[in-house]
């Protein structure tokens, strides 16, 4: 116990204790039951991709493009439905599509034309963004069917609505996945190691490929999520979403070198976003404030390898 406690998700629990210490000292509201799904409702999407991105950074890769393609899927299917006229069902199911498709196409590139990923996702982010205006253009399409908006506005069991549901399962799978399976650790062996992992007979590749389809999948269904919540779509939806995303990630304790961390981490690390943006919104704080102190809190993120190693050395390849 006071092992873990003097890690860095032991550092991160205290600060989220303190943190929801000082939130409720400051605002009557901030316990109360609907402020804290409130407090999770606001940036569902976010934390959904958080969860996957985890599994890339530990991979050694990144993935700029998921807002984008969160854009991208919210818009396809705003244009499906209201402009082509096709049932929202079969919307959904070619708005997920193009999120296999998309991660397929920036797993291809690092693969086999063997790009690094944050210059390939970089260009993906550009290209897909480009898509989801190409669609809407600078409309806003609502009036989805209302079967569709239930979904992000209204609880599925009791309060609790249809995301956050969706979030606290698939957290579950995942975290069996990372701390429990092989394909778990392959992907900590391959972001430590590529070479030795591919002594040992990984097939790197084919890893790498999955990863990044799950990336794009999971991205283009937070985008139907976020479509259902606002009940709207523009060609902006989701527009720098990935600095919250990588900003909750790496300060949960993943190393931007690979090959560390933990999705107990990154949910921590959720918390302590989540927790500072909503008490942030409850003193009246702007939200240009707030993004500046997740841009401190990212590059604070990024020192995290090196405050648990005790040194200024990155990671080799």
């Amino acid at each position: 116990m006071i092992a873990r406690l003097k890690s860095w998700e032991g550092f991160l629990l205290m600060s989220l204790v303190v943190i929801i210490g000082i939130n409720a000292g400051l605002s009557p509201e901030f316990l109360t039951l609907g402020n804290q799904i409130n407090l999770f409702q606001l940036s569902i999407e976010k934390i959904i991709v958080a969860l996957v991105m985890t599994f890339i950074i530990i991979n050694g890769e990144i993935d700029l493009s998921v807002g984008s393609m969160m854009g991208l899927s919210a818009c396809a299917f705003g244009w499906m439905v209201k402009e082509q006229g096709v049932a929202a069902p079969a919307a959904i199911a070619i708005s997920l599509g193009i999120g296999v498709l998309g991660g397929a196409l920036n797993g291809w590139f690092i693969t086999r034309v063997g790009l690094p990923s944050l210059v390939v996702t970089l260009a993906t982010l550009i290209g897909f963004r480009g898509l989801a205006r190409v669609l809407v253009e600078d409309r806003g399409l609502t009036d989805f069917p209302e079967w569709f908006d239930a979904l992000g506005q209204q609880g599925l069991i009791g309060p609790l609505p249809f995301a956050l549901v969706a979030f606290a399962v698939l957290f579950g799978v995942l975290y069996i996945v990372l701390e429990r399976s092989g394909f778990g650790r392959k992907t900590q062996v391959i972001g430590t190691n590529r070479e030795v992992a591919e002594f040992a007979g990984i097939d790197t590749n084919r890893h790498k490929m999955i990863l990044f389809i799950a990336s794009g999948t999971i991205a283009a269904f937070a985008g139907l999520l976020y479509a259902a919540r606002v009940g709207a779509v523009r060609g902006d939806v989701a527009n720098g979403f990935e600095l919250d995303i990588i900003t909750i990630v790496l300060l949960g304790g993943v190393s931007i070198f690979g090959g560390t961390g933990s999705l107990t981490g990154t949910l921590l690390a959720i918390l302590i976003v989540l927790n500072i943006r909503n008490g942030m919104a409850l003193l009246n704080i702007t939200g240009h404030i707030q993004t500046g102190v997740i841009g401190l809190l990212l590059i604070a993120s990024v020192m995290v390898p090196r405050l648990q190693s005790g040194t200024g050395k990155e990671k080799t390849a």
